[in-house]
């Protein structure tokens, strides 16, 4: 991950950053907090399946599963899968003090559900999308009543040491959110994959349609992150009227192209966030 700038809130935290749950989301999270100022020293992961947080072994001053007593937390991050929240959340209580903030990265787990699990707590309810791992996510956060300015500015530090966050004040969109940005990775590199076989299917060498549909894909969105120009716009600049980009859009951007499917995608997305909300 690239070295995350040093943060106020992280360097002068008291109290521990409890995170549960250290696979891919959660162990990007721990690597932005460190690289971001927070010491080593102030993290304690509970990792039901340790064997995966096998790094978290080699920083020593990172206390993973501890028997001892932890006492209030100053954040408690929940980055464990949707499926067994139930069990997992109310087991948190412990860690909970008068200044905790609890951020929960799982898909489709209200503020409702946390807040019935963890009464009274600071709740805030996001969802981060995997290229944190590298520092280049984008987390969208929701907040209840609770989260003051002083938890909401943790919360801020916390998320943003993996890439950009936004804020909603409507946790309805929080199911949306999480159908394009959240599972939104697995759309573009479902796209390098087709764009790969088509490529294989007009005549290139596998290894080679890959290397180009590899490339493309993540130049492209480089160049989308670096310039000031719409989408649209971008792709207009591509495509010289009657070319063969022009030929190929014909297709994609037809009554039942990529859009409309694009669209229906989501809209599932979406559907089962709600589902897993219960």
């Amino acid at each position: 991950m690239p070295k995350v700038a040093r943060t106020n809130a992280l360097t002068k935290l008291k109290g521990a950053v409890v995170l549960v749950g250290a696979g891919k989301m959660g162990g990007a999270l721990l690597e932005g907090w460190l690289s971001g100022g927070l010491r080593s020293r102030q993290l304690v992961v509970l990792e039901p399946q340790p064997t995966k947080s096998i790094k978290l072994r080699t920083r020593r001053d990172v206390r993973l599963n501890p028997k001892g007593a932890i006492g209030p937390a100053a954040a408690i991050v929940i980055a464990v899968k949707p499926q067994v929240a139930p069990n997992v959340v109310p087991s948190l209580a412990p860690f909970l003090g008068r200044n905790t903030v609890v951020i929960s990265i799982m898909a489709g787990r209200t503020l409702a559900f946390l807040e019935k699990a963890l009464p009274g707590a600071a709740i805030v309810r996001s969802m981060p999308n995997t290229p944190a791992a590298i520092g280049r996510g984008i987390t969208v956060a929701v907040g209840n009543k609770r989260v003051a300015s002083a938890k909401r500015k943790l919360t801020q530090a916390l998320l943003a040491a993996t890439g950009k966050i936004e804020w909603t004040d409507d946790e309805r969109q929080m199911d949306a959110v999480t159908a394009v940005s959240g599972s939104g990775p697995a759309y573009v590199f479902l796209l390098a994959e087709a764009l790969a076989q088509a490529g294989v299917a007009a005549g290139l060498p596998a290894e080679l349609a890959m290397k180009l549909a590899r490339e493309t894909v993540a130049g492209s969105g480089e160049l989308l992150h670096r310039s000031d120009l719409t989408a649209a716009v971008l792709r207009q600049n591509v495509t010289s009227p009657g070319g063969t980009t022009a030929a190929a859009l014909e297709v994609l951007m037809a009554q039942d192209g990529l859009e409309p499917l694009i669209t229906r995608a989501v809209a599932a997305a979406t559907r089962r966030g709600k589902e897993l909300a219960g």
